[in-house]
C-alpha cells in the first residue's frame, strides 16, 4: 500500500486523469482566448467553453445561460451575496444565514454588515440541521436573501433545500446556497430544489483548482446581481476577466463524469464510510458528529473523548492525510466553530477527525486508517491523566481546576 493515504477529500480532490487528458490540448495547441472572435484559435476556445457550460448546467438541471464561470466558490459566494445586496438595496438590506456556513459566506456577511446590511445568524440543532420554524420567524419585510449551504463541509449534514425554498418563495425572498460539497456527490437540481443562486467549484469534484461557477436563475424569478469586478463585461456582464479555458474545460468534463458516475461513486464511498465508522465507533467514548441519515455519502466526523487533538493528528499524519475541520481554518488553533455550534465542548471539538473519502479510496486504505487511529487514540489515552480519572469514575465536571 502506498503511503500516505489521502482522506481529506473535503479539502480538495485529486484531478481525475480523464479530466486532465481533456484539459491538456487547451494548454498547448488550443490555447486561444475565448473572447477573441476574429480567428479560429478564439473560436475553438469559445466552442470549448460553451460545451463545458452545457456540461456544468446539465449536472444541476440548469440552463447553460444561467452558469457564470468564476475562480471558485469563494468568488461565487462573494458575487452572489454582495451582488444581491447592491442590486436589491431598494427592496431591503436584511440577510439570513446560519452559524455553520463556510467562511466564504460568513466573512462576506460580516463585510455586508459593515456596509449597513442587517444579518441574522441562525443557530442549528445538535445534528447540524436548521430549525425551519426559526428560519421563517426570522424573515422580515426587509429580508432580501437567505443563504444556507446545501451540505456542511465539516460534518456532511444535508439541509432540506426544498423546504427552505418553499419558505423563501412564500415570503418573496431569494435563496442562495453554497453547494460546494453537494454538487457532484448527491443529486442537486436547482429547479426541483428552488434555488435562486448557487456557488460550487471544480476541485471538490475531481476537477482542477481555480475554476468554479455561480448559478444565477433567469426566470421565476429572474435574478440579477451587480458585478463585483469591472473590465470587459465577460460572462454577460456579471464577471469580467479572461476565461480560464483549460480549467473550464476540465470543470465541464468533471461535471459530466459526476453526472454519469454519481450513483456508483456514492455507493462506493458510503460503503467504505460505514465500515470506517462501524470500526472507529467501537472505541470507547467515540462520538459521531452530524446527522446520521441526512448526510453526504463520503463524509464522517468523529470525536474521541479525552484525546488531545494536536497529538492525535501528529500521531497519524505521516500515514494518513486528513483534518480536524475545514481546510480554510486549519491554521487556527481554535476548535472548529462548526462543532462548537453543535454544542460540543472544547475537548470534543478539539479531538475530532474529519474523514473525506473519494471515488479513488480503497478498502485496504480504510483498514489501515482504522487501525492507526485506534492505536493512536489508545496510546494518547494511556498518557492522559484525565482518561485515568474518567476510568476511575471521577466526575471531571465537579473538579475546580486552578488557573495558570
Amino acid at each position: 500500500m502506498e503511503l500516505p493515504i489521502y482522506l481529506d477529500n473535503n479539502a480538495t480532490t485529486p484531478c481525475d486523469p480523464r479530466v486532465v487528458e481533456t484539459m491538456v490540448p487547451f494548454f498547448t495547441s488550443n490555447f486561444g482566448n475565448a473572447a477573441s472572435r476574429n480567428h479560429s484559435f478564439g473560436w475553438t476556445a469559445e466552442e470549448a467553453v460553451d460545451y463545458a457550460r452545457e456540461q456544468v448546467a446539465a449536472l444541476i438541471g440548469a440552463n447553460p445561460k444561467e452558469i457564470i464561470f468564476t475562480s471558485g466558490a469563494t468568488e461565487g459566494d462573494n458575487l452572489a451575496l454582495k451582488g444581491v445586496a447592491e442590486m436589491y438595496a431598494a427592496k431591503g438590506n436584511h440577510f439570513i444565514t446560519t452559524t455553520v456556513e463556510h467562511k466564504a459566506v460568513l466573512d462576506t456577511c460580516k463585510v455586508l454588515e459593515k456596509e449597513g446590511c442587517d444579518v441574522t445568524y441562525l443557530e442549528v440543532e445538535r445534528d447540524g440541521m436548521l430549525d425551519l420554524a426559526k428560519l421563517e420567524a426570522a424573515i422580515t419585510p426587509k429580508t432580501v436573501c437567505i443563504a444556507v449551504m446545501y451540505a456542511n463541509n465539516e460534518i456532511g449534514t444535508v439541509n432540506p433545500m426544498k423546504e427552505i425554498s418553499a419558505i423563501a418563495k412564500k415570503h418573496g425572498v431569494l435563496l442562495m446556497s453554497d453547494a460546494v460539497q453537494a454538487v457532484g456527490k448527491i443529486p442537486v437540481d436547482v429547479n426541483e430544489d428552488g434555488i435562486d443562486l448557487m456557488a460550487f467549484t471544480a476541485h471538490k469534484m475531481y476537477g482542477p483548482k481555480g475554476v468554479g461557477a455561480l448559478y444565477v436563475r433567469r426566470k421565476n424569478p429572474r435574478v440579477k446581481v451587480t458585478a463585483q469586478m469591472d473590465g470587459g463585461g465577460h460572462e454577460r456582464g456579471m464577471r469580467s476577466g479572461t476565461l480560464n479555458v483549460p480549467g473550464i474545460v476540465g470543470f465541464g468534463k468533471a461535471c459530466e463524469l459526476c453526472r454519469l458516475e454519481m450513483e456508483q461513486d456514492a455507493a462506493h464511498t458510503s460503503k467504505l464510510r460505514d465500515k470506517l465508522e462501524t470500526e472507529l465507533m467501537k472505541i470507547e467514548e467515540a462520538y459521531l458528529n452530524g446527522h446520521k441519515e441526512n448526510r453526504l455519502p463520503h463524509v464522517s466526523n468523529i470525536s474521541f473523548k479525552h484525546v488531545e487533538g494536536e497529538g492525535l493528528l501528529m500521531g497519524i499524519n505521516k500515514d494518513i492525510a486528513l483534518s480536524s475541520g475545514s481546510a480554510c481554518t486549519s491554521a487556527s488553533l481554535e476548535p472548529s466553530y462548526v462543532l462548537k455550534a453543535l454544542g460540543l465542548g472544547d475537548d470534543l471539538a478539539h479531538s475530532s477527525l474529519r474523514f473525506g473519502l473519494s471515488r479513488f479510496t480503497k478498502e485496504d486504505q480504510i483498514d489501515h486508517a482504522v487501525e492507526l487511529v485506534r492505536k493512536t487514540v489508545l496510546k494518547l489515552r494511556d498518557m492522559s491523566p484525565l482518561w485515568e480519572m474518567y476510568k476511575e469514575g471521577i466526575d471531571l465536571d465537579t473538579i475546580e481546576w486552578a488557573e495558570h
